[in-house]
Parts: C-alpha cells; structure tokens; sequence
C-alpha cells in the first residue's frame, strides 16, 4: 500500500440511521481497517445516546479515532476536521491499515476529501439588502430556489447565514455556490476515494428511525440531557441544537411531554435523512449507493484496495 503516490480511503456515508456504522464495523474487521469518525457530533464528549456513538465492545473491536475529543462548549469546524483526519488517515495507509472515514455529515467529507471553497469576499451592502428583505417578511429560501435550484436543495430553508451566502456567490460570480464547489473538489484530492452510500429502502427506513427513536429514549436520552446540563455545559452550545438533544431540553424546560417529543425526534430525523440524500446525490456523483450488505461492500472494497490496482 505505501509506495503509492495517494493514500486510498474508503468512505462509508449515508443518511442517518441507515445502518453505516454497522457496516463499517463488519467490513472494517474483515480487512484489518480503522476507522475514521466524520460524524461531526461524535466529537463531543458527554453526547453518547443521542449521537448513537459506537460502543465501547465496538471500539475494542475496531478502532476508532476522533470520538469524543472536543467539549461541548468548544468550536470546531470542517477545516479542523480535516487538519486532523487528513494527516491520521496517510498514517494509517502508511503503516498498511485500509481507511474508512465514517458518518453522515456530508461537509466534512467533503472537506477532508477535496477541501472547502472560500469565495469571494462578502458584499456587505447585498447582504445587508437581503437581510432588510427578510425583516420585511421575503422568504429568501425561495428566492434561493428560483435562482440556484441546485444549491437550494442542500441549504436548510431555517438555515440563514448558508442562504444569504449562496445568494452573494450567485450575484458576486455568476454560478451557484455548488458548482464552484464541485470544481473546487478537483483540485484539491489529496485521497484516491471508494464513496458507499448505505441507505435502505422508505418503508425499512421509516421503521428502523421509529425504533432508533424508542430505543434513545429509553437508554435515558432525557437523563443525558440533564446530566449535561448539571455538569454546567451551555443549553446553547452546538451538541444541544441537534435533533434528540434540543426536544429534550423541552422537556425538561416543560413545553414539551415525553411522547410528543418522541414524535418530533422521529419527524425531525426522517426530514434530516432526506436533506442527507439530496446533499450526497448532489455532491458525491461518483458514490456508490448500496443496500447495507458486508459481502456487497466487501465485493467494491477488495479490488479497490487490491495492490496493484491502476
């Protein structure tokens, strides 16, 4: 594996509770791999249950880098995930441990995979135009999608900042902000890349969420909540806007009981698995999409890896 010019990664992605972190499990074991979390939640210590970390048995098993390594309060970005991982990943493929980067949050990979690209520099006066259109009631998402179709597709409509700066390329350049990427990507490769993504067909994935969703909640997801607040973390920090975390501080803010939070946990992560789809049918063009199968897997991965291999 060392002498060769790029590192290989296998990228296992997918939408939330499609079973990739499973699989990765499985096919890592069968070829002497580690691997690599890019799952951007993962990273915070204390937020176990409803980041559905892998468990400590998974961990003896196979292992895994970049868990826990940040507290709650902390910031870290895309960039600071790559300046990690890009380094980790060459020094296992170095030492002749097949990579697989593993998770579902599609900006890191394509961060670590072929970089971010910056843009042009901000036009405060549109900006601030397009903020006084959304204070008098414009619904600047639709704006977006009547302009850049494409990119609005992968921008959440309750996402501002992303919305506004779509909207700045597309008037400073002329092209979406997801063509610029796209070409951005291929310049900067720094891993020949394998790209899976599991997904299972609506009816399996409805279930498997609704029992997912059950079994967080009965781990103690409320109680995980509580025992992160007590320790003194802020309701504010990034971990505790993401979906599960957010409705049981609800709960225990008294606006929300127990099963309707339930049920707005399920609703929230069917719509994140759908914006999952569209951003990894959007970005990654050459990904394989598979039913969560180790021999399937193992079938695209082999050759892949195989010495020689052009």
């Amino acid at each position: 594996m060392s002498g060769e010019a790029k590192p290989r990664l296998v990228i296992v992605a997918g939408p939330t509770g499609s079973g990739k972190s499973e699989l990765a499990l499985a096919v890592a074991q069968a070829i002497g791999g580690e691997i690599v979390n890019a799952d951007s939640l993962a990273f915070y210590r204390g937020f176990d249950i409803g980041t559905a970390k892998p468990s400590p048995r998974d961990r003896r098993l196979v292992p895994h880098h970049l868990i826990d390594i940040i507290d709650p309060g902390d910031h870290f970005s895309a960039a600071d995930f790559t300046r990690l991982a890009r380094p980790l990943i060459a020094g296992l493929w170095q030492k002749n441990v097949p990579p697989l980067a593993v998770g579902g949050t599609g900006l890191y990979l394509r961060s670590l995979t072929g970089g971010l690209f910056e843009g042009p520099a901000r036009d405060q006066a549109y900006r601030d135009e397009l903020r006084a259109m959304a204070a008098s009631g414009a619904d600047l998402h639709a704006l977006l999608r009547e302009r850049d179709p494409e990119s609005a597709a992968l921008i959440r409509p309750s996402d501002p900042t992303r919305i506004v700066r779509a909207l700045e390329i597309l008037r400073l350049t002329g092209e979406g902000i997801s063509v610029h990427q796209r070409r951005h990507a291929l310049s900067d490769r720094p891993f020949e890349t394998l790209t899976l993504v599991i997904d299972r067909p609506g009816p399996e994935m409805d279930d498997r969420l609704r029992q997912r969703t059950k079994r967080m909640f009965g781990a103690g997801l409320i109680d995980e909540t509580r025992a992160l607040l007590a320790q003194g973390h802020s309701p504010d920090s990034k971990p505790f806007r993401s979906v599960g975390y957010r409705e049981c501080l609800a709960v225990l803010a008294g606006s929300l009981d127990e099963s309707a939070a339930q049920e707005l946990v399920l609703t929230r992560t069917r719509q994140l698995a759908k914006r999952q789809r569209t951003w990894f049918r959007g970005q990654s063009p050459d990904a394989v999409w598979l039913y969560p199968d180790p021999a399937a897997a193992l079938s695209l991965i082999a050759p892949f890896l195989a010495p020689g291999k052009p």
